[in-house]
């Protein structure tokens, strides 16, 4: 517990506020709607259904208000950069930010299912009210919200149940904006992201439907209350006895009702502000050119574009968005730059896994040499944890396949820093893990590698870079005795199946015994949750011992 507690502590502390928030609104509208003497006609109607559809609809409220901030990248990268410089604990919290999203999608979720359950039962117990109370009976123009009925759902109109949530503002927007959010949900599965992008983009942008509907969700004045003037002159806990004498006694007049005033708009306009500056911004930086310095395609099916724009700046480890409207107008997907900071353009590798990268590969393997490329957007660059690595002394990198692409950006600007002598460069020593199932894989990457070998042979720093490369879809079997590694060609050899990834932590702490070790892994969620543990399992809680930290990219 103590070890794991070094890495997610901070974690642990926001999710617990979060969660505390979230029951501390619930509780408290519960028991507003439940005990308010306000609503005392209301509940006499619906009885707690009116107090299970208001709590959670306060908690969706304030959950709405937090969904978009965390896909906010460039409120996200602007925080990074400015706390700074923003302690490591709140970096790395900004870089699980996919992760509180989820969390508080979850959440939307389970509330809407609360409410509108709640509100079902609603309809359906003003529709079986079957005549008017007579505290009904000063009804005028719908059209105000602060007419004098109680029950919204009048027979004599004809408003049968079914016919009162798909006419009324507050059932057709309820219905569309529980649609929108079903699909939203359901196409942001794993098996659907990873395999059928294009559904999971398009069907997220239903979110502009879901908060149009939210913000309107409210102005049909359903729920009903005594008015705040009735009220003061009429109160429910002496009167509701004596109806026979309303309107003929001082001290019960006939009560007035109104509907409340829609809320959710009061949540949800500042994130809504922040992510219309975002998509602006994104537009703008559409606009700008981009130019092709070079197009080469790699083994594997990898394609690397070199790219040139005007003041664009980048940091190890960042990722930009890229747009290509001979393909998609509307798409957007983020590539991790392989460049790095020293050089004078950014560079991106994209290897074939769907229906837009294999367009743009196919486009880009038909263009004439020298050519330019079609028209590029690019948004960004956004920062990750990778951009944290030099805040380490030691640092462990784990690749796997195409998730090398982070990595090939802090080596190269390794290989400048050492060459122009940086007395900044704090990193003493980096370990680099390389996973690939096929050989032809590590031919675009070994060339980098190869630099990096001789480099660090003649400045006399052999130690500084050990590097691991894995090639999982052999065995030992395959391999022949040879000088250099007969798959990369470098003296490092290949090491063929899986890492033992406790022999590795275990090599990594007795080599460091008292250093701070951050752990980064671009790869796949299982890979991750593997080096989650083995971080925690060999991290010390004496402080004056090794403790490793896991970062891991996010999308």
């Amino acid at each position: 517990m103590g070890n794991w507690f070094v890495n997610n502590w901070f974690s642990a502390i926001i999710i617990s506020v979060w969660m505390g928030l979230n029951i501390f609104i619930f509780v408290w509208f519960y028991f507003t709607y439940e005990h308010g003497e306000r609503f005392y006609y209301t509940r006499h109607l619906l009885g707690s259904a009116l107090a299970w559809a208001r709590a959670p609809a306060a908690v969706l409220n304030f959950n709405c208000m937090l969904i978009l901030l965390p896909v906010c990248r460039n409120l996200l990268s602007l925080l990074r950069g400015s706390f700074v410089r923003c302690s490591r604990t709140m970096r790395k919290q900004l870089d699980k930010n996919l992760t509180f999203h989820k969390l508080v999608a979850y959440m939307i979720a389970l509330m809407t299912a609360v409410h509108t359950v709640a509100h079902l039962l609603n309809v359906e117990w003003l529709n079986n009210n079957d005549s008017h109370d007579s505290h009904d009976s000063h009804e005028s123009d719908d059209s105000d919200h602060k007419t004098t009925y109680l029950n919204p759902i009048r027979k004599n109109n004809i408003q049968i149940p079914t016919y009162f949530v798909f006419t009324s503002i507050a059932g057709l927007t309820g219905v569309i904006i529980t649609l929108a959010l079903i699909l939203i949900i359901t196409s942001s599965m794993e098996v659907i992201r990873r395999n059928y992008f294009e559904v999971f983009w398009y069907t997220h942008h239903l979110f502009i439907i879901f908060f149009a509907g939210l913000v309107i969700h409210g102005i049909g004045y359903i729920v009903r209350r005594q008015g705040e003037d009735s009220y003061k002159k009429h109160k429910p806990l002496f009167c509701h006895n004596r109806t026979e004498d309303w309107g003929k006694i001082p001290e019960c007049p006939i009560p007035q009702f109104e509907g409340g005033p829609a809320q959710t708009w009061w949540y949800v306009i500042g994130p809504m502000v922040i992510y219309l500056c975002e998509r602006l911004l994104r537009f703008i930086r559409y606009m700008q050119n981009v130019q092709y310095r070079k197009i080469v395609m790699r083994p594997s099916k990898v394609l690397e574009l070199q790219l040139v724009k005007k003041g664009f700046k980048m940091d190890v480890g960042q990722y930009v968005f890229l747009n290509c409207p001979a393909i998609s107008q509307l798409e957007w997907h983020p590539f991790t730059m392989t460049s790095a900071p020293e050089e004078d353009f950014f560079s991106v590798h994209i290897r074939s896994a769907g229906d837009w990268t294999d367009k743009l590969i196919d486009i880009m393997e038909k263009l004439p040499e020298g050519a330019q490329g079609p028209k590029m957007g690019v948004d960004g660059p956004f920062g990750t944890a990778s951009e944290d690595v030099f805040d380490y002394e030691v640092s462990m990198l784990v690749g796997a396949g195409i998730g090398v692409t982070p990595f090939a950006s802090i080596l190269k600007s390794i290989w400048y820093k050492f060459k122009d002598n940086d007395p900044k460069l704090r990193t003493r020593k980096i370990y680099f893990y390389w996973l690939c199932r096929e050989t032809n894989a590590f031919e675009w990457f070994a060339d980098l590698l190869k630099a990096q070998e001789n480099e660090m042979e003649e400045r006399g720093m052999g130690d500084f870079l050990t590097y691991k490369l894995f090639l999982t879809g052999w065995d030992q079997s395959h391999v022949r005795v040879s000088e250099t590694d007969v798959v990369t060609g470098l003296k490092q050899k290949t090491h063929y199946g899986r890492p033992n990834w406790d022999k590795e932590f275990e090599q990594v702490r007795n080599e460091n015994p008292t250093s701070v070790v951050g752990t980064f892994l671009c790869g796949p969620e299982a890979l991750g949750k593997v080096l989650e543990k083995k971080c925690g399992k060999y991290s010390d809680v004496d402080p004056r011992k090794t403790k490793f930290y896991f970062n891991k990219e996010n999308f």
